[in-house]
């Protein structure tokens, strides 16, 4: 059977695993062991635990649990709706300051958390029921912020780009930094869609209002003093002090990646535990299982999507390919859009770690060959995969949304998330025609 054959029976079996309702890391899994056994040496098998575990034993991979943990902390406080309370505060004056205020809680928490699910849980259990009080339709509140949680895997530190540092053998650092720039780019266009939005939806009860119509709590203006503005600061100081703290230790070389994390999560832990008195056994215990559990999970993931990685590059289904792809001789831009386009397709079924490790032996080299830089690349497929968080038939904060607001139809969250699609679009398109966007500020830091 020749490379070709194998290649399609190896990804029919991947799609009939998956759609069998088999865990994603139990699928891959099962069939990487399947095709070790009809295809590969007989000794083959007796080396999946040692291989696993090696393409595990990378340092970066610590990170992983290190950041989870930090997130854990921070998720299961009070500290999300803290936050938030206190930019609401901030944003008051602003013409749809509350729906801004959501954008930028979810910005910051996302920085701190590294996890969208993480981000949707926390700030939308705050923000949601009170943009809905104020008069927010309900698919606008579920988009602010189920498109707002994505900015998770873009902004530092972020899961997804360990992995792609760790899939591309590119500098986690470089990365980090490149994710700055572009997700600055859609917190702003994400704020700026709020107020245009909120306006349009002022105009509406206003002039619904002025013909006999009810009253919208839209039409209700906020004040706050400048004592209760700054009465907030102090909310979100920690915050911005454990930022800055984490940043300046990675990029002021004072410590290493994997170190930073573990720095983050100690000084989480000291957060929670003197400004939210979260130090109690009986408090800890659930940061700490939650983090277990995830982290096992995200684990497993990995550790199989490697193993099946690792059989599709034995095979030569990888190299094939990307040896096939880059015979079609297709222009740069072509070979981009092609690829993106079927990144989106995957994120309809897969999360964004699964599709990192199994598209990056077979979408890179070619990428490479094209003159493309594999640092603006890994930012561009990072918003790729934030658009497969939140459209369907998938779309996982989709799902975090409707646990959290369960009275709001999925049709109304779906309408609610499109348009920040829209602006996830806009923003590949920047970044295709201005790649200093991503570029500029990792070659500035490390040049210097």
């Amino acid at each position: 059977m020749g490379t070709v054959e194998i290649g399609l029976l190896y990804g029919g079996a991947t799609l009939v695993a998956l759609f069998a309702g088999l865990p994603i890391a139990f699928a891959l899994g099962a069939v990487a062991v399947v095709f070790m056994y009809f295809f590969m040496p007989a000794a083959s098998l007796d080396t999946v635990t040692q291989n696993v575990y090696e393409e595990m034993a990378s340092i970066t991979m610590l990170t992983i649990p290190l950041f989870i943990l930090k997130g854990a902390a921070i998720g299961r406080s009070r500290a999300g709706s803290d936050l938030y309370s206190a930019l609401h505060v901030w944003m008051g004056r602003v013409p749809g300051g509350l729906g801004v205020a959501n954008v930028f809680a979810c910005a910051l928490f996302a920085a701190m958390a590294g996890s969208s699910p993480a981000t949707c849980s926390a700030i939308g259990s705050a923000g949601i029921p009170e943009m809905r009080r104020r008069g927010y339709s309900p698919g606008f509140a579920a988009g602010i912020i189920a498109a707002g949680g994505t900015l998770g895997i873009l902004l530092p530190p972020s899961i997804t780009l360990i992995l792609y540092a760790v899939a591309a053998e590119q500098s986690l650092g470089r990365l980090f930094l490149a994710g700055i720039g572009p997700g600055v780019l859609m917190v702003v266009l994400f704020a700026i869609y709020a107020v245009v939005r909120y306006r349009q939806e002022k105009a509406a009860a206003t002039a619904a209002y002025a013909q006999g119509g009810t009253w919208s709590e839209l039409l209700r203006t906020d004040t706050f003093t400048a004592r209760e503005r700054f009465a907030a600061i102090p909310r979100v100081l920690p915050f911005v002090i454990l930022l800055i703290g984490v940043m300046f230790a990675l990029y002021g070389g004072i410590a290493t990646p994997s170190e930073t994390a573990g720095l983050g999560a100690v000084l989480a832990l000291l957060m929670v535990a003197g400004i939210y008195r979260v130090w109690r056994p009986a408090q800890v215990g659930p940061i700490l299982m939650s983090t277990l559990r995830e982290s096992t999970m995200l684990m497993m993931i990995i550790g199989m999507s490697l193993l099946y990685s690792y059989v599709m590059s034995y095979l030569h289904i990888s190299q094939g390919a990307a040896e096939w792809i880059v015979g079609m001789h297709l222009s740069k831009w072509v070979l981009l859009t092609a690829i993106l386009l079927l990144v989106v397709v995957l994120g309809f079924f897969l999360p964004p770690v699964s599709i990192i490790l199994m598209t990056a032996p077979i979408i890179l080299p070619p990428l490479k060959a094209a003159g493309f830089d594999l640092i603006w690349f890994g930012i561009i497929m990072s918003i790729v995969m934030e658009m497969g968080l939140i459209h369907p038939p998938v779309g996982l904060n989709i799902f975090v949304i409707k646990n959290i607001a369960p009275d709001i139809p999925l049709r109304d969250v779906v309408m609610g998330v499109l348009p920040f699609v829209a602006l996830m679009l806009v923003s590949i398109l920047a970044l295709c025609l201005i790649p200093g966007l991503a570029t500029w500020l990792p070659t500035a830091v490390y040049a210097g």
